[in-house]
């Protein structure tokens, strides 16, 4: 048995937009890896769409959208943890010990974090891990897991959130995106962290002490970056194989 995660950079889900078009999907082949890493042919599966704890509408509406993907697609039982049931204690552990995968959809890191904080549901979430559940999320839902992350504010302006430190990298969700690149070379220039850049339709896969890369679409990339005696350094990391994670929190 193994403790798994995977951290999603981005990508779209096939939702329903407000002008009522409805965007691609493009993370299947990702999410089919966190499906087959339960080992189970119809997994029990849990959303948390916590980093949307402003609005109880667009949590249910996000649920239903990624349960036409886990559940219709992929065969998976599907359940749904709302912000608003974070203080029923008994509700919170007997769908933590019910879910094979628990999924955590994107939005605001640091309001999520700053509510499981509140909630204490940051010790629950660390033993589903430790239980050797699958954890994994998407962009918010994703880099949460690392030391801190990039994360946008508005008007292509970005800040460093903290994240829940499990693992020390600073990471960058939607690095394709306007801004993201740019904006975690100066970051990490102030924090001296090694970097983590996660483009859409990219994801990272840990294992206990081993990681690799999964993309769902060619153009789709992961690079690490660090500063090395003031000078910027970046690597594009290798898709589809296990390496030592030891090798990625560290500069060569």
């Amino acid at each position: 048995m193994s403790k798994k995660l995977i951290a999603i950079g981005g990508g779209e889900n096939g939702r329903i937009l407000e002008d009522g078009t409805k965007t691609l999907y493009e993370t299947a082949i990702i999410d089919k890896e966190i499906v087959n890493l339960t080992n189970t042919l119809n997994p029990n599966f849990l959303f948390l769409a916590h980093a949307m704890y402003f609005s109880s509408s667009i949590q249910d509406s996000y649920f239903e959208t990624i349960k036409k993907i886990y559940g219709n697609m992929y065969n998976c039982s599907c359940r749904h943890l709302k912000t608003s049931d974070l203080s029923n204690l008994d509700l919170v552990e007997s769908l933590i010990n019910w879910a094979d995968i628990i999924y955590i959809g994107g939005g605001d890191t640091k309001g999520m974090i700053k509510l499981w904080q509140e909630t204490d549901f940051i010790n629950k979430l660390k033993e589903a891990y430790n239980k050797e559940k699958v954890i994994c999320g998407i962009s918010a839902g994703g880099v949460c897991f690392f030391n801190s992350c990039n994360s946008d504010i508005n008007n292509n302006e970005f800040e460093v959130v903290e994240g829940l430190n499990w693992f020390d990298l600073f990471i960058t969700p939607h690095a394709n995106e306007k801004g993201r690149y740019e904006s975690t070379k100066l970051q990490l220039l102030q924090n001296k962290k090694i970097g983590l850049i996660l483009s859409n339709s990219s994801a990272i896969e840990i294992i206990d002490n081993e990681y690799k890369i999964l993309v769902a679409n060619p153009l789709s990339y992961a690079i690490k970056c660090y500063y090395k005696n003031n000078k910027f350094h970046e690597e594009k990391l290798e898709i589809n194989k296990f390496k030592s994670l030891k090798e990625l929190l560290n500069i060569k």
